[in-house]
């Protein structure tokens, strides 16, 4: 079988005229569409139509059946809950509930995203969970004393010989129910004690303890890589441990195969992942993208993903890389490019003499930036470089040559040097490396890139202009306001531009090592010479994975980063997704007092208006060592060419070209530290876990025994009156707009991520619960949980309503006149029996994918969404929950057709619906109008008649 497969694709792909130019990201479509050809999922004229992919671009519908699914924290266990829930319904008709199983294989990473409850602890002398200023500060270290190097030996604090006695270095007790408290430790690097910097002895003293219901989540749902009650009941399920990594690190370093071999099969490695930065792995030949929760469930029980055949755009990269631009430079040059070329939804492949200068790193930032240019995937086919790469980390020799032969017979491998191997592509951009130039991202949006050396020009800029994407509208007379306030007994200034918030973050598109040293030798460089962070900055260190800790503490700059505040909070998602401690009060009230534009900066890659901190108005993308230095700085408001970065003790000047290493500097650091020992390393801490993952136990039953008294894991509506057939359609009569939006309302807004406000609905559940505010958690950590999702939907402080007027989490209540939060408006809509629609404006549902902001508006009674364009992941959700996307014909809006909102509206449903037929809506007012329905697949059509996927998915199995 497996000679007979190799040859039919190898006469595919070298005898086929039509195959010879195809892009190879289509070739790994073409791979998959001949190895899964089963007449059903698969057809012969699918085949047939990737084959004529230059005819059938942007026309034909083909399925990928993917080779593996990547589930993370925050999708995946909702995905899970899912299942569970899915066992039960199908159980309720007499069908074996074992039946519900991953037949695609999945790995889930467990504790991909982190909540910060502390800061600079190591520094302050105490734990302080819930942020603001500390209260005892008479035996806090001052920044200004030398680095002290991690200890390689001597007493431990919690040891016989040397006691920890503080409160907080022993084990906070626990209250009936609770779990005991998480400890965030980070690997190769001990764990030291914040009263005494000595390294803290795991089961005796927990220095860090994260006391957070979300570890009763993973205990109660996951357990112990060999116990937990996923893998035990679901077929085919692989759980990554906690205190391992990111998902996109741990997808990189460990779960990447580039040539999968199962079933006596050889294939091409490909993933599809719940976070839209999933793409990162297009920077190792791997083809992969970002779904929702929901999409992620049908591939998982076979179904393959179903997607137009995308144009492919090449983009030849020439010229040399400048050397002081930085990966993340690299990145945001590229975006921008790709952005203003409108890539939207086309795969997009890299080719050209320039792309062998980039190294595997390098092409797995870009790859990650993805989403933000809107592509579908990044592609960088497997070379030379990739294969050097592979020699340094965990391939075997034996794997290496599998490698490379078998892509090199399937036509998979390219040569850069060699023109003559360039495919046919849709269109091409050509964008010259030695162009770029360090630049940062912000201050509300990623594409808003501005040069380093023009930064203070542009933030004086964004003073002035009117509020919007860029603009804050400070008047002249104030621009130079400047608040005094008092932080640990010592007199500071605030001003507009000052930081406040500086976070360095490798997760995803500063994975690569070049930046992170870069960032650690600029630290080493600037504490040598007397150069302080002021101590009121919310600064931290979050790696992608405990690898980063690992060759920052080997190249001996981790203690410097720390002695400037940047220490290792633990792994995973972070400030990007809100999870900041909250600022000290006193920052807090003079940022209020001033109407100041205070600022954040971070190596992430998210960052929209208000995302980090509700009080911090401006934030800027940077690579790491831009952070440490803004975080040196104090402020945005600064030239680094003209302006000191700072001043020493003794008076005198430190510019940011005296403390910038060299390009030379950083790459003979990343290759002295960097090597294939810490990948093997990494391999056997996740195959081990740790002792307090493995020694959870968890029930042994086929259907999950729900616990009604969680408020992190309930059971979710999404499955009642099931019935065997499905029900034709309704059209929607007299529906009451919920919601009336403007442009570019994100996932964010839909969907917050973040903590949950005091005042909201949701807070108002838990407190119904006997939850205290403390316990509240984030609305991240209680996806599993749908009572607790539905009344976060558009919950946030954010939300533009036209409606309200102004941003917040409310809506009109129409029939009554009332304010009300947006889940009780919806609440009452249903009650009386009256369907909802949302009127929106350009780009609805940007942002990270999230299955909850299709989940979330189903359960609150949304039918429809009418917008003038729709971000395609979050479009095709709205369709897997069986939400019409409805799309103004255009040139038209809510506005040019004078909708004020408070119409109530009737949308007609034909019996017999088409792919993108047009339907129309009459209004209470008399007016008519006409919509296209955006269903693209036929596919589309079937879930939306079963209303929704997982119901299609659940009667498939009846």
């Amino acid at each position: 079988r497996l000679v007979l497969y190799c040859v039919t694709v190898f006469e595919f792909l070298d005898y086929t005229s039509h195959s010879k130019k195809l892009p190879l990201s289509i070739r790994v479509l073409l791979e998959a569409a001949i190895r899964k050809c089963d007449g059903f999922y698969t057809k012969e004229e699918d085949v047939q139509n990737i084959l004529d992919w230059q005819q059938q671009q942007n026309t034909a519908e083909v399925p990928f059946p993917p080779a593996r699914v990547l589930l993370q924290d925050f999708t995946g266990i909702p995905a899970m809950v899912d299942l569970a829930a899915m066992r039960d319904a199908v159980a309720k008709h007499g069908v074996d509930p074992g039946l519900i199983s991953p037949m695609c294989p999945t790995d889930l990473i467990v504790d991909h995203s982190l909540q910060i409850d502390f800061s600079k602890c190591a520094i302050q002398n105490a734990p302080n969970p819930g942020g603001g200023d500390v209260q005892n500060q008479s035996q806090a270290h001052p920044r200004s004393t030398p680095p002290r190097p991690l200890p390689r030996g001597g007493s431990q604090c919690g040891s016989q010989r040397s006691s920890c006695s503080k409160s907080g270095c022993s084990d906070p007790p626990t209250s009936p129910g609770h779990p005991p408290a998480s400890v965030q430790q980070i690997e190769n690097t001990p764990l030291l004690c914040p009263f005494h910097l000595q390294p803290v002895i795991l089961h005796n003293s927990k220095c860090l303890w994260l006391k957070r219901n979300v570890v009763q989540t993973v205990v109660t749902f996951f357990q112990s890589p060999t116990k937990q009650w996923c893998s035990k009941a679901f077929k085919n399920v692989n759980v990554i441990p906690p205190d391992v990594g990111a998902v996109h690190q741990v997808n990189l370093e460990y779960l990447s195969r580039v040539v999968q071999v199962n079933d006596e099969f050889i294939y091409p490695d490909s993933v599809v992942g719940t976070d839209s930065h999933t793409t990162m792995i297009n920077g190792l030949g791997i083809l992969g993208w970002g779904v929702g929760g929901i999409e992620s469930e049908a591939v998982m029980l076979g179904q393959p993903v179903s997607l137009t055949l995308p144009r492919v755009v090449g983009c030849k990269l020439v010229g040399s890389v400048n050397p002081l631009t930085t990966s993340i430079d690299i990145v945001l040059g590229i975006t921008k490019h790709l952005r203003q070329a409108g890539i939207a939804g086309k795969f997009v492949e890299f080719f050209g003499p320039g792309v062998s200068q980039l190294s595997t790193p390098d092409r797995t930032t870009i790859a990650n930036m993805c989403p933000e240019y809107n592509a579908t995937v990044s592609f960088f086919p497997v070379d030379h470089v990739t294969l050097k790469h592979f020699k340094k980390t965990n391939f075997t020799q034996e794997k290496l040559e599998l490698l490379e032969s078998y892509m090199k017979a399937v036509k998979l491998f390219r040569s850069y040097e060699d023109p003559s191997e360039d495919p046919h592509y849709s269109e091409v951009i050509e964008i010259n490396l030695s162009s770029i130039m360090p630049h940062v991202s912000g201050p509300k949006r990623p594409q808003d890139r501005v040069a380093v050396n023009s930064m203070k020009e542009d933030f004086r800029r964004c003073l002035d202009e009117k509020v919007g994407f860029k603009g804050f509208h400070i008047s002249k007379e104030k621009q130079g306001t400047q608040v005094p306030f008092l932080h640990c007994g010592q007199e500071y200034q605030l001003a507009h531009g000052s930081v406040v918030i500086a976070a360095v973050i490798s997760c995803t598109n500063n994975c690569n090592p070049s930046v992170m040293l870069t960032a650690g030798l600029l630290a080493k460089k600037a504490v040598e010479a007397g150069l302080v962070v002021k101590p009121y900055i919310r600064t931290s260190l979050a790696p992608g994975s405990g690898m980063v800790t690992h060759y920052l503490n080997t190249s001996g700059v981790l203690p410097y980063l720390s002695q400037l505040g940047f220490e290792v909070i633990g792994y995973g998602c972070a400030t990007c997704v809100g999870n900041t401690a909250p600022l000290p009060d006193a920052v807090v009230d003079a940022i209020k007092h001033g109407d100041l534009v205070a600022c954040g900066v971070l190596s992430g890659n998210r960052h929209f208006e208000g995302r980090l901190c509700d009080c911090v108005r401006a934030n800027y993308l940077a690579s790491p060592p831009l952070v440490v230095a803004y975080a040196i700085a104090g402020t945005v408001d600064i030239d680094f060419e003209k302006e000191p970065l700072g001043v020493t003790s003794d008076g005198k000047e430190v510019y940011l070209r005296d403390v910038w290493p060299s390009r030379e500097e950083v790459l003979q650091t990343e290759e002295d530290t960097v090597i294939s020992s810490i990948f093997r390393d990494r391999t056997g801490r996740m195959e081990k876990g740790n002792s307090f993952w493995n020694n959870l136990d968890c029930p042994d039953c086929v259907v999950f025994p729900w616990d009604h008294k969680s408020t992190y894991i309930r059971s979710p509506s999404f499955f009642n009156k099931l019935s065997k057939d499905p029900q034709p359609p309704q059209s929607i009569e007299n529906a009451h707009a919920l919601l009336f939006l403007g442009d570019k309302v994100t996932t964010d807004h839909i969907s917050p991520a973040g903590s949950i406000a005091r005042v909201s609905a949701a807070a108002k559940y838990l407190l119904s619960k006997r939850l205290t505010p403390r316990e509240f958690n984030s609305y991240g950590a209680r996806r599993g949980n749908d009572a607790v999702m539905t009344r976060g939907t558009f919950a946030s402080i954010k939300l533009q309503n036209r409606f309200i007027g102004k941003p917040s989490p409310k809506t009109l209540h129409i029939p009554s006149g009332q304010t009300l939060d947006v889940f009780e408006a919806a609440e009452r809509y249903q009650r009386d029996g009256i369907p909802l629609i949302i009127l929106a404006g350009k780009g609805y549902g940007s942002g990270n994918s999230r299955d909850w902001v299709a989940k979330g508006p189903y359960l609150l009674g949304v039918r429809a969404i009418i917008a003038e364009s729709f971000e395609k992941l979050h479009k095709t959700q709205l369709v897997g929950m069986g939400i019409m996307p409805l799309q103004f014909l255009p040139g038209e809006s809510a506005d040019s057709l004078e909708l004020c909102g408070k119409e109530r509206f009737t949308i007609t449903l034909p019996d017999d619906m088409s792919l993108r037929q047009q339907l129309t809506v009459k209004t209470s007012q008399g007016k008519t109008f006409c919509v296209t329905a955006l269903f693209e697949s036929e596919s589309d059509l079937v879930f939306y008649r079963h209303g929704g996927l997982l119901r299609y998915v659940a009667r498939t199995m009846l």
